[in-house]
């Protein structure tokens, strides 16, 4: 058996190996606002329910492992006290990802992302209106744990107002756990899906993507493409060149036939069969290639 002394070894590798052996866990995708009422969106997945009565839900923005650094989220969090924790399903798992890109200062997540700022009723966050739950929380106290890389900061917030989409209810009145229809993150890439299992989402780490708002509205308006779609479509750096999508038409002789036809909803649907592969690259040439 491997044994590890936790101070011995490098903390991005210890982190590893606590996310990946605690795990699945619930993700707060939390939605803040600066001071000067700038939108502020990210995921956390250090986060879950430890009271129901006060509500009190609690998740972590730790400060970045590799330069020691902190997240609008907590910032926004100690300085005007209010925060929305919207839940992840498997709709809005990819624009949730895209999310967690780190956008420069004053960047709306909420764009890059393709998400609908919904206003909420007793705080100043916005909602997510595509999350099927909505806490709405005033932050009662902010724990900081360390003051190293990989430090969590525990946000402690009081739910003072529910939102529930009425498609994930049953009968009864109660969220039905295959229409809500949840995920979680493992380990890497992997999430897990509550009523399915394991599956991966490509995290951007290292790059920025164009995000939702810079796709084409032709490719937007599509009935073809969900959330997910989108999302995959947003976090590519850039967009393939003429010169690219040139070479990939004239090597692909099987595509040929549907870019060079006026049938505009086939192209989406082939463009769809690659994004469904995780092929973004290869969608993206078959959107933009001209007939």
């Amino acid at each position: 058996m491997l044994t590890i002394d936790p101070k011995e070894i490098a903390p991005a590798k210890l982190q590893g190996y606590l996310q990946g052996a605690i795990a699945p866990r619930p993700i707060a995708f939390a939605s803040t606002i600066d001071e000067n009422g700038t939108p502020n969106l990210s995921p956390f997945s250090f986060f879950n329910v430890f009271s129901s009565n006060p509500p009190i839900l609690v998740f972590s923005p730790a400060r970045r492992v590799r330069n020691n650094t902190v997240k609008h989220t907590l910032i926004n969090s100690e300085n005007t006290r209010e925060v929305v924790i919207n839940i992840v399903n498997y709709d809005i798992v990819q624009q949730m990802s895209l999310s967690s890109t780190e956008y420069p200062d004053g960047v709306n997540e909420f764009e890059k992302a393709g998400l609908t700022m919904l206003k909420s009723d007793l705080v100043k966050p916005f909602r997510v209106a595509e999350s099927p739950v909505q806490f709405e929380c005033k932050v009662n106290d902010v724990i900081a744990l360390g003051d190293q890389g990989g430090a969590g900061n525990l946000v402690i917030c009081e739910v003072v107002k529910i939102h529930i989409n009425e498609a994930v209810l049953d009968e009864n009145g109660a969220i039905d756990q295959q229409k809500v229809d949840l995920v979680a993150r493992c380990g890497g890439n992997w999430y897990s899906r509550a009523n399915q299992g394991l599956f991966e989402v490509e995290k951007p780490l290292s790059t920025l993507g164009i995000g939702v708002d810079n796709i084409p509205d032709f490719i937007k308006e599509s009935t073809v493409f969900n959330g997910n779609d989108l999302g995959k479509l947003g976090n590519i750096e850039t967009i393939p060149t003429e010169e690219e999508i040139a070479i990939f038409v004239t090597e692909n002789f099987s595509v040929k036939a549907v870019l060079s036809s006026d049938d505009a909803e086939k192209r989406m649907e082939l463009a769809k069969k690659f994004l469904d592969n995780n092929e973004t690259l290869t969608a993206w040439k078959v959107l933009l290639a001209k007939k």
